[in-house]
């Protein structure tokens, strides 16, 4: 589907990992991508932007972001845990692509990662 932050691969290889069921990881993916999509324009002002292509922008924002936004969707703690992996490794996969794996490696020490897509991304 466009739009989607997450890479199927990406998806498959946290799945493995996610103490959820493989086959719920993506609807929760885009449950969440569904609720931040609204908030885009605010991610631009507020967070750091340390990625942006054609499929999605990815940004760094505070420790602690992804338990609110489970809070918030109704997510329990694996879930919650299962989608900011997921995009973790997003970013990751990207910062091996663009050579920036150790840098993004770095800030996921302090921070967290947030994907939008590049359809959410289109509304610029």
């Amino acid at each position: 589907m466009a739009g989607d932050p997450i890479d199927g691969q990406v998806l498959l290889l946290t799945a493995a990992k996610a103490s959820v069921p493989p086959n719920r990881l993506p609807g929760l993916v885009d449950r969440a991508q569904k609720a931040l999509a609204s908030e885009h324009e605010r991610y631009r002002r507020e967070y750091e932007r340390v990625h942006a292509d054609d499929e999605r922008e990815a940004f760094l924002v505070e420790w602690g972001h992804w338990e609110a936004v489970g809070d918030e969707l109704g997510l329990t703690d694996r879930e919650c845990t299962a989608v900011r992996r997921a995009h973790e490794e997003q970013l990751l996969r990207i910062g091996r692509r663009t050579d920036r794996e150790g840098e993004f490696e770095t800030a996921l020490e302090i921070r967290e990662p947030v994907c939008l897509g590049a359809e959410t991304a289109a509304t610029r």
